[in-house]
C-alpha cells in the first residue's frame, strides 16, 4: 500500500528525525569533542556528521524518493520534488562550548515552499514543529507568538550584531535594540523557538543558508508570527531573516529596513 502523505505526517516526520538527529549529536555534548574548520570558517564535529548521517538514512527508509539536501554531505537526489533540508547541528560554536543553546533542524520542501519544519533542543528538552494549516507545537502543546505590541516591551534576539559583510546593517540594529526592553544574542535557530512560542519578539540573522532558514520559518509563521527576510519578502530563501511577532511586524521592519537595503 502507498503511504499517504499529509501536512500533518509530513510535520510528524519532520519531529521524529529531528529528534533521531538530536539524540545523536547527545552522545558528544560535553564530551570534549574534537573541532575542525571548514573552508568557510565555520566549525564541525563528528556529532554534525553523524547526527546528519543518522537523519539521512531515516529518512532514506521512510521516503526512499526524495531528496536530501544538508549542510554535511552532498545532496542526494536532486531532481526529486520534495526534498528535505537537514542542519545536524545549527549552533555549533554553542555546541562544542557546552552551551545548550543548539538545535537539530529538519525542513520538508517543495520548491521554494516549506511543507513542514521541525526544530529539536535536546539539551533544554524542547521540540518544536509545524506545517502550513497543523499548526505550530511545542512539546506537544500549541505553541502562539507574545501579543507584546509595544518596542519598549519586546525582547529582540540577533545570532550576530557584529555584521561583518554587511556593515549598513548595524546602525538599524543598534537602533533597534535601544529602543526594546531586552537585547540579546540568544541566536541561532534557539532564538526563533523563543519567538514562536512567545517568549522572544524578534530574532534577526544577517546571512543564513536554507538549512539554517527552511525549518524555523513554518514555526513562526503558523505560530502567528511574521517570517521575511530584509527586504520584506515573505521567504525562507533570501539569504538573511527578520522573524517577529504579528503585532511589532511593521515597526520592526520600518526600522532595520527603511533606508538600507539600496546599499551594498
Amino acid at each position: 500500500m502507498s503511504q499517504i502523505i499529509t501536512p500533518a505526517s509530513l510535520m510528524q516526520a519532520a519531529a521524529e528525525v529531528a529528534q533521531v538527529a538530536a539524540n545523536t549529536a547527545m552522545r558528544w555534548y560535553r564530551d570534549g569533542v574534537a573541532v575542525e574548520i571548514k573552508g568557510d570558517g565555520s566549525p564541525v564535529t563528528i556529532a554534525d556528521r553523524e547526527a546528519e548521517r543518522a537523519a539521512r538514512a531515516w529518512l532514506s527508509e521512510r521516503f526512499p524518493e526524495d531528496g536530501l539536501q544538508g549542510e554535511e554531505f552532498p545532496n542526494e537526489r536532486e531532481g526529486a520534488k520534495r526534498q528535505w533540508i537537514l542542519d545536524p547541528i545549527d549552533g555549533t560554536k554553542s555546541f562544542v562550548r557546552g552551551v545548550p543553546l543548539w538545535g537539530t533542524l529538519v525542513a520538508c520542501c517543495e520548491g521554494d515552499t516549506v511543507l513542514a519544519g521541525a526544530a529539536c533542543f535536546p539539551a533544554v528538552q524542547e521540540l518544536v514543529a509545524a506545517a502550513p494549516g497543523e499548526g505550530c507545537w511545542w512539546n506537544g502543546a500549541r505553541a502562539q507568538v507574545s501579543t507584546v505590541a509595544s518596542l519598549d516591551q519586546a525582547t529582540a534576539l540577533i545570532t550576530d550584531e557584529r555584521f561583518p559583510d554587511r556593515p549598513h546593517r548595524r546602525e538599524p540594529w543598534s537602533q533597534l535594540a535601544q529602543r526594546v526592553a531586552v537585547s540579546r544574542t540568544w541566536g541561532d535557530c534557539y532564538g526563533y523557538l523563543l519567538v514562536a512560542t512567545g517568549r522572544a519578539e524578534v530574532m534577526v540573522d544577517d546571512i543564513v543558508n536554507p538549512w539554517d532558514a527552511a525549518a524555523v520559518y513554518p514555526l513562526i509563521t503558523e505560530a502567528g508570527g511574521r517570517f521575511t527576510d530584509w527586504r520584506g519578502r515573505n521567504t525562507a530563501f533570501g539569504g538573511d531573516i527578520i522573524a517577529t511577532n504579528a503585532a511589532l511586524a511593521s515597526v520592526v521592519r520600518d526600522v532595520l529596513i527603511t533606508g538600507t537595503e539600496a546599499r551594498p
